[in-house]
């Protein structure tokens, strides 16, 4: 886009005005600018964490963005997800869906992928095909384990990031350089069994884990790779605490993930979960053991034959039956409100969805 200065005549791009100030910061400059605009970012999980790393890159002027998230939107987001509404909620949008048309209304050239599925290794794989950084939004350890093996041996870097009640956690992993997550297992601070749901979380807590990734992030996209924090950080917003731990030394040559002789074993079909109880929350996860994309058509069918009510989108159909809301997702998983009981979640998705 051209637009007419008014003081003297000249024209000059819109773009110019829009990172100008990010520009005119040193570290960047134009040749920063220039290379964001060329990087692709993988953005694994779209919920608080997610939504503001996607808005800050996007904003920042990074060249193509992937949002992968498994979930849609409900009313409890809305408190620390900054790119939902509450029309989102009552439509029950897929997360990803939703964030890439907010974040296509705030920068309409931005080049945003959306993608609504489970993260296991294969997807993983195909999907960090093309990418310079991975940013972990996730809201489980699996995932988490999944991404630092990927990295490992794709040779990408990747920002691990967590955060509940006041609390939050980030470290940068740069594979060669610094130790892997796996190295660090005994070391990362905890905050115990926590989740969102169970200990609850302030938004604060959530933009001061973005703000360390986001950070982190245009250094790795610009080019300023001395500039990385090689310390964990973490914090506690409420009882003013702040502590970064050194991990220079902790990388390990005998760790599997990243040692002289890595195995990648997170990435073993076998040492993944393919019926989960999702992180604090009274659901369970059941994914096809093959790729068996579901026909949405022909489940609203079947359901009207049983005489269930339903809702449905281009994404997903979700139903009541026996006092459970089970949702089916257009890639074949399913989730099962109302139950952590995994024996209990299959019974009810051969039943109704078979």
């Amino acid at each position: 886009m051209v637009e007419q200065n008014k003081e003297n005549g000249t024209l000059h791009s819109a773009a110019d005005d829009r990172y100008s100030r990010q520009i005119l910061f040193s570290p960047i400059g134009v040749e920063g600018q220039t290379r964001l605009s060329k990087k692709h970012v993988l953005m694994i999980g779209v919920g608080a964490l997610g939504t503001s790393n996607a808005e800050i890159l996007v904003r920042a002027g990074v060249g193509k963005i992937t949002l992968v998230d498994r979930d849609y939107i409900e009313f409890s987001n809305l408190q620390r997800q900054q790119l939902f509404t509450e029309q989102n909620a009552l439509d029950r949008t897929p997360k990803a869906v939703a964030a890439k048309e907010r974040l296509l209304a705030i920068q309409s050239s931005a080049n945003v992928i959306a993608q609504i599925l489970d993260v296991n290794a294969e997807t993983l794989d195909g999907l960090t095909n093309g990418v310079d950084l991975i940013i972990d939004a996730t809201d489980n350890f699996e995932t988490r384990m999944l991404i630092n093996d990927m990295s490992q041996k794709k040779k990408i870097p990747w920002i691990y990031g967590a955060c509940v009640a006041s609390y939050g956690i980030s470290m940068t992993v740069l594979p060669g350089i610094t130790p892997c997550l796996h190295c660090l297992m005994e070391t990362i601070p905890s905050a115990g069994a926590a989740t969102c749901d169970t200990a609850g979380i302030i938004a604060p807590a959530v933009q001061m884990t973005v703000a360390h990734q986001s950070a982190e992030a245009l250094k790795i996209l610009t080019g300023n790779i001395d500039a990385v924090r090689q310390k964990l950080a973490s914090f506690d917003l409420w009882h003013n605490e702040y502590s970064q731990i050194g991990v220079k030394n902790a990388k390990k040559l005998d760790c599997p993930s990243c040692g002289e002789n890595p195995t990648y074993p997170f990435l073993e079909w076998e040492n993944q979960t393919k019926t989960a109880v999702l992180c604090g929350r009274n659901t369970v996860q059941i994914r096809p053991g093959h790729k068996s994309p579901a026909n949405l058509k022909a489940m609203q069918q079947h359901l009207e034959n049983l005489q269930l009510t339903y809702e449905t989108n281009p994404f997903l159909i979700a139903f009541e039956a026996e006092g459970h809301r089970i949702v089916l997702f257009k890639d074949g998983r399913a989730l099962i409100h109302g139950t952590k009981d995994i024996l209990h979640a299959k019974s009810l998705y051969h039943r109704f969805i078979g």
